[in-house]
C-alpha cells in the first residue's frame, strides 16, 4: 500500500502551494520594487523547478540531451516573445 500512495506528488503540490502564497503575499504586503522582483525571481525559480522535477519527471529520461536542448528552447522562445510584447508596447507597432 505504501509505494501506491504518491508522497513525492503530494509534497510537490503542497511546495507549489506555499511558494504560490509565498507570491501572493508579495503582492499583498507593499514591498519595494526591487524587493518584490527579486522574491518573485526566486519563487518563480523554484515553482518551475518543481514542476520539472517532480511532475515532468525530468530526470528520468535516458536521452537528456534532447530534453534539455528542448528546455533552453522554450525559453529562448518565451524570452524573445517577451522582449517582442514589451518593444511593440513601448515603442508601439506603426
Amino acid at each position: 500500500m505504501k509505494e501506491l500512495f504518491p508522497k513525492q506528488h503530494v509534497m510537490g503540490f503542497g511546495f507549489s502551494l506555499l511558494l504560490t502564497v509565498v507570491a501572493l503575499a508579495v503582492v499583498k504586503f507593499d514591498m519595494s520594487l526591487n524587493m518584490a522582483f527579486g522574491v518573485l525571481l526566486v519563487t518563480a525559480l523554484a515553482q518551475a523547478t518543481v514542476q520539472l522535477v517532480l511532475f515532468m519527471h525530468i530526470g528520468e529520461s535516458e536521452d537528456k540531451k534532447t530534453l534539455y536542448t528542448t528546455i533552453l528552447y522554450s525559453v529562448f522562445v518565451g524570452v524573445v516573445t517577451i522582449i517582442g510584447t514589451l518593444f511593440a508596447m513601448i515603442w508601439g507597432y506603426n
